[in-house]
């Protein structure tokens, strides 16, 4: 994808957070709207930004069951939730393993190793192989030690994965990112922003998400000649 194509598609921002069960299907159905965009000649730039559902989630975690126990009312409520989301997973060729998962963790440290992967333009691999860990397989991906073989696997390089285990890389860009998408009044993720342009919200199906890019740059292309024109 050349640079002069992207500079005219946009840079897309995709808002999400490492687990969200929507965010990974708004990921693929995404994945899928650029593909059929691509046919048109239509790339965007994109860039994977942080959000944390539960900024105040201990570092370490906690057990997912008595979590979302006490967050929906009962366990029933959750798993009723739960197969809710398989049901949507199944849809866009998702499979759910909510029997694998025993925890619910922080997710700061998935933001900064996400952050960290654009150096080397692997953000969308790395965020895939966090989904998968995290929703397929129920590993811990608050563990910084699992966070950086999964980093290494998706094809990050040396340096990006040396400075994600030093610590602090990232963290403070993280944090303010996050704390700056609530004070503009982001509250929901997935959520899909172009060229600093707020599209919509939700883990849409592709057909949707394509024609919502189509449209918007239509619409911001439209506005950029007018301004030109003075």
């Amino acid at each position: 994808m050349d640079s002069a194509t992207e500079a005219n598609a946009g840079t897309l921002d995709v808002i999400s957070d490492a687990i969200c069960p929507w965010c990974w299907i708004g990921k693929r159905n995404l994945d899928a709207a650029l593909g059929l965009l691509a046919e048109e000649g239509l790339t965007f730039k994109v860039r994977f930004r942080p959000f944390q559902l539960n900024p105040e989630m201990p570092a370490e975690g906690v057990d997912r069951r008595e979590y979302r126990s006490a967050k929906f009312g009962s366990l029933e409520k959750s798993q009723e939730l739960d197969r809710r989301v398989a049901d949507a997973g199944r849809i866009a060729g998702l499979a759910f393993r909510h029997d694998l998962m025993t925890r619910t963790p922080n997710t700061l440290e998935a933001h900064r190793l996400i952050r960290l992967a654009g150096a080397d333009g692997m953000q969308r691999e790395v965020a895939e192989a966090i989904f998968q860990a995290y929703f397929q397989e129920g590993r811990d991906i608050g563990d910084a030690a699992i966070l950086a073989a999964l980093g290494a696997a998706a094809g990050m390089s040396a340096e990006s994965l040396d400075a994600f285990s030093a610590g602090d890389a990232g963290r403070h860009e993280v944090l303010a990112e996050d704390e700056g998408y609530r004070r503009a009044g982001i509250s929901g993720v997935p959520s899909f922003v172009l060229d600093r342009h707020l599209l919509f919200s939700g883990a849409m199906p592709p057909e949707n998400i394509a024609d919502g890019l189509r449209r918007a740059v239509a619409i911001l292309r439209e506005r950029a000649k007018e301004a030109a024109q003075g």
